[in-house]
């Protein structure tokens, strides 16, 4: 039986419980510190959940529609303010965008205490701490902690903004779960390669950009498909680029999906092109379902996950001609790819929610035993 020195009390603060990988962060964490009998409270600021959660959900996101307009959104603020003051949380852990300075300055003076813990999950350092480094500093100054996914991260946050309680925490795992997912049905009885994350405006994952390496590999004239997990505001762009490239036959949109994992399974590698990243969980899962990746090395995480031709492949940053040589090789050498394969599962065990979840709770100094 789990047991601790006191019953202690959490808060994880987002947007959502929904599609994005910061999302499933928190979610997993979630559901670990449940399972450690830590009282946890998910307050969310948009009404999307579909991924699991322990504890209580304060869904601040759907009291929006009933409080709209300046003076609703002071209401909202102050259930906020006093919901985490009356709950007197023993940690606060803040997995949001952080793109309004003044307003984050407030919540750092007047709404979170000395034990709340921000969260970086992305080298684009300015969605998570204002591009001032005076008013980084007032934010985080006698916060308890700032915690970064990569070491690359965490070398830029300190750098960047002197900040000396940055450290690094990677996201985690469940590989068990995942296991167990992947082995569901899917209907895609042909050989493919796979690629998955947002359709976001900002065209950061550059899928468009992908289907032209794609399209210029030898990958369709040997019958391979690629497919393509998500949604968003580009998913017309992207399809305008299949049929650009002669590959409306070949690229296939299955959409957001909320187990990718029977997809990434059955694929024969994953690909990553991002402009920039934080530590890529789609790399992360994908190896955790055996199946070998390749990726840009791109700022940041890629180059902490990889290891060149040992569990994939890396790839010179932004460079697409070297992707789709990289496609190639993957595919046309056997040795090289079952070497890749053998070791995926065995190079991600360092990422299980297990190892991580504790990282966490000795963050906190949170004793739990048996």
């Amino acid at each position: 039986m789990i047991k601790q020195n006191k019953k202690y009390k959490i808060a994880l603060v987002g947007y959502s419980l929904s599609e994005g990988g910061l999302e499933k962060v928190m979610s997993s964490l979630s559901v670990y510190f449940g399972k450690k009998y830590i009282e946890v409270h998910n307050i969310l600021f948009v009404d999307v959940i579909s991924y699991p959660y322990s504890g209580k959900l304060v869904n601040i996101g759907k009291m929006k529609n009933e409080n709209k307009g300046i003076l609703g959104k002071l209401k909202l603020f102050f259930f906020f303010k006093k919901y985490i003051h009356n709950n007197q949380f023993d940690y606060i852990i803040d997995f949001r965008y952080r793109i309004k300075p003044l307003q984050e300055y407030v919540w750092s003076k007047w709404v979170y205490n000395k034990k709340t813990i921000y969260t970086v999950h992305s080298s684009r350092l300015k969605t998570y701490l204002p591009s001032s480094r005076f008013l980084s500093k007032l934010i985080c100054d006698k916060k308890y902690s700032i915690v970064c996914v990569s070491h690359e991260i965490k070398n830029l946050v300190t750098a960047k903004f002197n900040i000396k309680n940055a450290i690094t925490i990677n996201n985690p795992i469940d590989i068990e779960d995942i296991k167990t997912k992947s082995l569901e049905y899917t209907d895609l009885e042909f050989p493919y390669i796979i690629a998955a994350g947002r359709f976001d405006s900002q065209n950061v994952k550059q899928f468009d950009k992908l289907i032209t390496a794609y399209s210029n590999s030898v990958l369709p004239k040997k019958g391979i498909s690629l497919v393509l997990l998500g949604d968003g505001e580009l998913k017309d762009i992207y399809k305008e680029a299949a049929i650009r490239t002669g590959m409306q036959d070949k690229v296939y949109f299955e959409g957001f999906q909320s187990n990718p994992y029977k997809y990434f399974k059955n694929a024969l590698f994953l690909v990553l092109c991002s402009k920039y990243e934080g530590l890529p969980m789609t790399l992360i899962e994908s190896l955790a379902c055996k199946t070998p990746v390749i990726s840009f090395d791109c700022v940041s995480g890629p180059n902490e996950i990889i290891t060149d031709k040992q569990n994939g492949l890396l790839v010179e940053n932004q460079n697409f001609e070297k992707l789709t040589e990289a496609m190639n090789l993957l595919i046309e050498d056997s040795i090289l790819y079952h070497h890749c394969k053998s070791n995926t599962l065995k190079s991600v065990e360092r990422f299980s929610i297990e190892k991580i979840g504790k990282l966490w709770l000795d963050l906190m100094g949170i004793n739990i035993y048996s």
